[in-house]
């Protein structure tokens, strides 16, 4: 297929998309999360962001960039967020502010590992969908079991369900504005202070250990960073309609940076209008549930070992706000590989994996789901929104999963060296 049929078919598959979404979809909350999911999809894709490169790009090439980029992401979003809550009952807002507790700790490091075996999280592999289609599909099936056998333990199981700390605003977890009531901006002042210094460490350990693997000569790079550093030359005249002008507004990559603040503003557009942040996995237990009731297994059963309301798995699909908004994402991303006139050859690339891979993309996306239900939450639902919402189990989180992505890189690293 020519580019520029790819051109031509991405602009009416975005037109036919927000047209089909416009009719079908029974409100404008619905259509606003196919928006933001549409937009979320392009953003990640188009700028080769991921919240599982973070630490597997770390690890296989020594290069921290896209881990520094989120931690700007992090601050940026936190402090914009802070502007909504100053004033504010923030009780009135679906603020992330997770239990601290084992279940934690443990989801993380399960959640790092299979991040680490099927090289992607919980947003990555809607993205993977259609970049890397088989691997993605076996991640998302085992990471939708994961989250449904997870259930169970996520609201029975007090090591996963309550917290160790608290603070005055949420009984389960610790609020950081509640540690500065006193700088007078009601803690907001104070909170964004000591998430800017949690990042700033993060960000410092990480250029330490680039450097060092600079040193070692262990630094390979990565090529889509690569690619998205490379200086282009704007010497020639202006056109508006040419071909060198589409390829600016399409086809050249984002940086990292560039992405990070198309994400940022669309999470801080989700909490404005939704009251909530961004969230992806737990509709993966609910899609794992509706397979079953599809194979001849009743809804009261499948909803009586969840522990969840049967509607939660009976009621129809687009209904769900946050089904809406993950599909959108794979749309957004299939959207900005057809503009950018790449599809047609990142599908291809990415429809080659070995029976060894299968295996350990099927234990990956059960890890990962699994994972979600012990530390309540996903690489969005426990660390990014968390973060955001300035909840300290964001950054607990950050720890073991990174701790969780290491071990997963070494484990996977030896799965693929060993002989079959």
């Amino acid at each position: 297929m020519k580019k520029n049929t790819e051109y031509i078919i991405g602009f009416v598959l975005l037109l036919a998309i927000l047209i089909i979404g416009k009719i079908n979809l029974s409100s404008s909350i619905l259509f606003f999360r196919l928006i933001a999911g549409l937009g979320l999809g392009y953003a990640l894709t188009r700028s080769f962001f991921g919240f599982a490169g973070s630490v597997n790009r770390s690890y296989r090439a020594g290069s921290t960039k896209l881990m520094r980029t989120l931690m700007m992401l992090f601050v940026g979003t936190a402090i914009v967020s802070a502007c909504f809550f100053i004033g504010q009952d923030v009780t009135q807002y679906d603020l992330w502010v997770n239990p601290i507790n084992l279940g934690l700790i443990l989801g993380g490091v399960v959640f790092g590992t299979g991040m680490a075996f099927s090289s992607c999280c919980a947003s990555g592999v809607l993205t993977d969908v259609v970049t890397g289609m088989p691997r993605a599909l076996i991640t998302l099936i085992f990471f939708g079991m994961g989250v449904y056998v997870g259930f169970p333990l996520q609201s029975s199981i007090p090591w996963v369900s309550d917290t160790l700390i608290s603070t005055e605003t949420f009984a389960n977890g610790v609020f950081l504005p509640d540690l500065f009531k006193w700088d007078g901006l009601e803690g907001y002042l104070g909170a964004s202070i000591l998430t800017i210094i949690f990042a700033c460490i993060v960000i410092w350990i990480a250029k330490i250990y680039e450097d060092k693997r600079k040193v070692k000569n262990t630094y390979s790079g990565v090529d889509t960073e690569i690619i998205q550093d490379k200086i282009y030359k704007d010497d020639e005249e202006f056109k508006l309609i040419s071909q060198s002008t589409y390829e600016k507004l399409f086809v050249k990559p984002w940086t990292l940076k560039m992405g990070a603040v198309v994400i940022g503003a669309i999470f801080i557009l989700l909490m404005g209008v939704t009251k909530a942040g961004w969230g992806a996995s737990t509709p993966y237990g609910f899609w794992f549930g509706k397979v079953l009731i599809l194979f001849g297994i009743s809804p009261e059963s499948v909803a009586a070992f969840a522990g969840k309301p049967v509607d939660m798995f009976t009621m129809p699909f687009f209904e769900n706000q946050v089904n809406v908004q993950n599909i959108g994402i794979i749309l957004g991303t299939l959207v900005a590989l057809l503009l950018s006139g790449s599809f047609v050859k990142t599908f291809k690339e990415g429809l080659s994996i070995s029976f060894k891979e299968g295996l350990i993309y099927v234990v990956g996306g059960f890890l990962m789901g699994f994972g979600t239900r012990l530390s309540n939450g996903c690489n969005v639902g426990a660390l990014y929104t968390p973060i955001a919402n300035f909840s300290l189990s964001g950054w607990i989180f950050l720890v073991f999963l990174v701790l969780g992505g290491v071990l997963g890189n070494i484990i996977y690293k030896k799965l693929m060296t060993c002989k079959s």
